[in-house]
């Protein structure tokens, strides 16, 4: 199946919410959730100020928010998140930022909530 792929240009802002399937380049601005059942590229210069959900999420601008439930995020050199990430796998270059915490690698599998906080049985 070939997605589509819908792009923000630089020269736009944009406020809203972006649900769909297929994939979804950012270069401009963007304030609101995105979910999508594909994947998110924040370009270099970009701003997304929202939740996302999305299966591979690229960051080379600025995110303003938190990546739940990723498969794979790439955080590029010129990236910054200022927020939580979850994902299945998270590559982070030298020279990006970011501020939030983080969980990579559970893919699959379960946790109840108090483990998960680190308050499971010893």
């Amino acid at each position: 199946m070939d997605m589509k792929e819908s792009v923000i240009a630089a020269d736009i802002t944009i406020e809203g919410k972006i649900v769909g399937s297929g994939h979804v380049r950012i270069a401009g601005r963007f304030k609101g959730d995105v979910h999508v059942d594909g994947n998110l590229t924040l370009d270099s210069g970009a701003h997304l100020e929202g939740q996302v959900k999305a299966s591979v999420v690229v960051v080379g601008g600025e995110l303003l928010g938190n990546i739940d439930n990723a498969k794979r995020v790439e955080l590029l050199e010129t990236g910054v998140i200022n927020g939580d990430v979850k994902a299945g796998s998270l590559t982070v270059s030298a020279g990006s930022r970011m501020r939030g915490q983080v969980e990579f690698g559970w893919e699959g599998e379960t946790r109840s909530k108090s483990e998960a906080k680190g308050f499971g049985s010893a």
